[in-house]
């Protein structure tokens, strides 16, 4: 029998205790609780039509759409895994992720197009699917399990499975065989599954269960004093957690989420003020100050807001509060290990206190400070390895039994190889990154996943990576390259060569040859290269990739 706490249990209670309420917004598109039941409940027969059973793994590469919810809906009712899929990766990074997470299918959407055609690369990363076609067997040798894409749109892929096959598939299933299916979910079953870059050179697979998800939802709609009547604006991916924990808190109190499709500032103002929104998460700090400075920022009503999340320094964060007086600038700590968040700002707490700490963990979290070596605690104000447990700490890595022992100690604390500390009342001020981490535009990346493709370039002989500031995106990829000897390359070629396989957040915007290392007796210093690092103006990636495509462009005669 179904065990609750299992997003099925959890979004059936909300469609029977809020059904008229509307539960979700996204651009001219919107719906009650019961009517998001409803369409889940299609989509998940059509899954099951499919052959997709519980424990299968089921991608989505997907722009913000309102598809992407209902199939996070639609796994989640019959114990599949959902694995939303970083839309910004390219070739390499997503056959990794698709073989690597053992998907038997993918949906994607040519909605969004404009900005990245998420067809096209399928295509590119799998090129046996330009020929396939739905209905015969899918070999691809790269993702042995993977047995159907879906394109699901207004113009739709006709190779491949179509919204109208998703639908005859779902008409293949009954009612009473899906409730059969719901039954056999558990609350510990893994639920989502997200790929965290680490300090490994490949991104490792988060495997967080459906208690996980709504136990963290939950506790953010606690902090948040979340009610019935709030609605929720979110400008993140959805293939973030940062959907994610915000939709579930609305479903855990009837209130609205409102999504976007494709964030623009001028047009977020816009649906912000026009939906009366009540709290606003943008989260990261370009987002908030683009939004302040558009030039309507100040015409625009939006007393509805009460509360504004943000991360970032405590000065930025002031500025962030002082643009809307009449909102709470709150903060937050967490990573997708430890379920997204585990400790957000009380609106209750001082201004100094909601732009100095991350606030306290939710209830039913514990978190420590302690020696990186010894897992001693710290003293009070003394900065340490921050450690959690609780209900919102990850089931574990997938397919990685060893990096998992190693994350999280015997006793269930999780090890987030963050640097923090704790003040006097139990607040966590985080202090950076113990290990060799950077987060660019809210992306983590490991320095050594962007090292290990530079030393793909046949010129580099050895690549260091480290972390320096950036006005637009808070922390850029610096490179320090050595070459081979009488090896010639520009910075210009190390960017178009990076634009074939890696996500333009990862590209460096800063390069520098070198010809010897800052050594200890048998490492390189890195710290040392950050130590010694002199502010450039950086590289424009954008402008590089915009004339190399110019170029591409084939002439007319």
């Amino acid at each position: 029998m179904t065990t609750a706490l299992t997003v099925g249990w959890h979004l059936a209670r909300a469609a029977t205790v809020w059904s008229d309420r509307e539960a979700l917004i996204i651009g001219e598109r919107c719906a009650t609780y019961a009517q998001i039941l409803s369409e889940s409940r299609a989509s998940a027969r059509g899954l099951l039509g499919l052959g997709v059973r519980r424990g299968d793994r089921v991608g989505t590469l997907m722009h913000n759409c309102w598809d992407a919810i209902i199939l996070h809906y639609a796994a989640s009712l019959i114990g599949a895994v959902h694995v939303p899929l970083n839309t910004r990766y390219k070739a390499d990074e997503l056959k990794y992720a698709v073989g690597f997470a053992d998907l038997v299918g993918v949906f994607t959407t040519p909605n969004g197009s404009e900005h990245a055609d998420l067809r096209r690369l399928m295509k590119e990363t799998f090129p046996v699917l330009a020929e396939w076609r739905y209905g015969h067997p899918l070999h691809v040798a790269e993702a042995p399990s993977l047995q159907f894409i879906g394109v699901l749109g207004d113009n739709d892929e006709q190779c491949w499975l179509t919204r109208r096959g998703f639908q005859q598939a779902s008409a293949s299933v009954s009612e009473a065989e899906l409730d059969a299916a719901i039954a056999t979910v558990h609350q510990d079953d893994i639920c989502v599954m997200m790929f965290s870059s680490g300090t490994t050179a490949r991104p490792k697979a988060c495997m967080l269960s459906h208690r996980n998800i709504i136990l963290t939802g939950e506790a953010l709609a606690e902090r948040f004093e979340l009610t019935l009547q709030d609605r929720f604006w979110d400008p993140l991916p959805f293939f973030h957690m940062s959907t994610i924990m915000p939709l579930t808190a609305c479903r855990s109190v009837g209130a609205t989420f409102i999504g976007v499709e494709h964030f623009e500032p001028g047009a977020g103002l816009v649906e912000i003020e026009q939906r009366r929104a009540t709290i606003i998460y943008p989260a990261f700090q370009t987002l908030m100050a683009s939004l302040i400075a558009q030039p309507e920022f100040k015409s625009r009503d939006l007393s509805a807001v009460r509360l504004s999340l943000n991360v970032g320094a405590p000065d930025l964060l002031r500025r962030f509060a002082s643009a809307l007086p009449h909102a709470k600038q709150v903060s937050c700590y967490g990573l997708t290990e430890g379920g997204g968040v585990c400790c957000w700002n009380e609106p209750g707490d001082t201004l100094d206190q909601r732009v100095e700490t991350a606030g306290r963990p939710v209830r039913g979290v514990e978190m420590r400070v302690v020696d990186p070596e010894t897992l001693t605690d710290m003293p009070v104000g003394a900065r340490g390895e921050i450690l959690v447990r609780g209900f919102c700490v990850f089931s574990g890595y997938y397919k990685d039994e060893a990096q998992t022992k190693l994350t999280i100690t015997p006793d269930g604390w999780l090890r987030t190889n963050d640097l923090g500390e704790l003040d006097a009342d139990g607040r966590v001020i985080f202090r950076g990154r113990l290990k060799d981490m950077l987060k660019i535009g809210g992306e983590n990346v490991a320095a050594v996943e962007i090292e290990s493709y530079l030393m793909r370039h046949p010129a580099v002989k050895l690549a260091q990576v480290i972390s320096v500031p950036d006005e637009r995106l808070v922390e850029v990829a610096a490179a320090f390259l050595e070459l081979l000897p009488g090896a010639n390359v520009t910075e210009q070629e190390i960017v178009e060569f990076c634009a074939d396989s890696i996500a333009s957040f990862k590209i460096p915007r800063h390069i520098r040859f070198v010809s010897a290392w800052p050594m200890s007796t048998t490492k390189i210093q890195k710290f040392k290269l950050a130590e010694e690092w002199v502010t450039g103006a950086s590289l424009d990636v954008a402008a590089i990739l915009r004339n190399r495509s110019a170029k591409e462009v084939p002439t007319r005669h």
